[in-house]
């Protein structure tokens, strides 16, 4: 699936505030607020653009602890692990990466206990074989 360059600067104001309304949206990229339309209809229909979500508060997310958890797998319990982390709400994002682990997860709790406790109850997944969590201390950006 390819896109215009048109394309990918639609996407990326749509990623900074995916309320702005068409015309506000066709005003920063001079295009009509028609062509605007048209376009993300047709990003929506090829399935490029899947869905909208929420942007909470940043200070209320920077007053939670947010933090990466790099995972360590045994061999062939990718399938059975991935599923199992899906079912934390508090794992927002899943990685599978090149490099000394298998799975970089992305997570927040509303405390240091509470990611004490998920961090056990992910080493404790049968197919885990080692955890290491990185807390993240601030954001310098973010897109």
């Amino acid at each position: 699936m390819r896109i215009s360059k048109a394309d990918d600067l639609l996407l990326s104001l749509l990623r900074e505030d995916a309320r702005a309304s068409t015309a506000e949206i066709a005003r920063r990229l001079g295009l009509s607020r028609t062509t605007v339309q048209n376009r993300i209809t047709r990003l929506e229909q090829e399935g490029v653009i899947r869905g909208y979500t929420v942007r909470v508060d940043d200070e209320l997310e920077r007053s939670r602890i947010r933090a990466h958890i790099l995972i360590m797998l045994r061999p062939k319990q990718m399938a059975m692990v991935v599923k199992a982390l899906q079912a934390m709400h508090e794992v927002r994002e899943l990685h599978s990466v090149s490099g000394g682990h298998d799975l970089v997860a992305f997570a927040v709790a509303g405390n240091v206990g509470e990611m004490d406790v998920l961090t056990d109850r992910i080493g404790a997944i049968d197919g885990v074989d080692r955890t290491t969590t990185s807390i993240i201390l601030s954001t310098k950006f973010e897109r």
